[in-house]
């Protein structure tokens, strides 16, 4: 089976309306669009783009989500009110799950990675299952279990 690369200028992708759920919106009148650029085989993880207007609202995360700050700035309002910054280059992890407060003062862009959670357990059996096919058939590729977070000019960090 071949299995296509997939490849999107994030900043110039066309996006199609999105709108944010109006009861999830605590203030101002915020328009989101996105496009989804990729999907995996196994259909468990999907890449968007995704970009909204200023406004203040509450997000609800179905899925774990991974992304990258394209462009523009969002406050995350952690439940005793401080704010913590996403800008431009920013990564972050939003647990499936989790509700989150954004505050958006203007245009903001994003690349955001869904991935469906699995029951830990299946997670597990899925990891030596495909270890085990790796050890059969040569994985060939390098792999990323060696990489020192120290090394990296702004280590990771949690928030929350």
């Amino acid at each position: 089976m071949t299995k296509s690369i997939v490849m999107a200028t994030a900043t110039c992708v066309e996006l199609a309306p999105s709108p944010i759920p109006a009861e999830w919106i605590l203030g101002g009148t915020p328009k989101a669009w996105e496009k989804g650029v990729a999907k995996s085989h196994d259909r468990i993880s999907q890449t968007f783009v995704w970009e909204c207007t200023a406004g203040h609202f509450k997000w609800y995360y179905r899925k774990d989500e991974s992304v990258v700050v394209l462009s523009g700035e969002a406050f995350l309002i952690r439940p005793n009110g401080e704010e913590v910054r996403f800008g431009a280059g920013d990564v972050g992890y939003f647990p499936a799950g989790t509700t989150c407060t954004w505050r958006v003062p203007g245009q903001f862009r994003k690349v955001a990675v869904l991935r469906e959670p699995l029951w830990r357990p299946l997670g597990y059996a899925v990891k030596v299952w495909n270890r085990l096919v790796r050890m059969i058939i040569g994985a060939g590729r390098p792999s990323l279990i060696g990489l020192d977070y120290a090394s990296l000019s702004s280590p990771p960090r949690q928030i929350g």
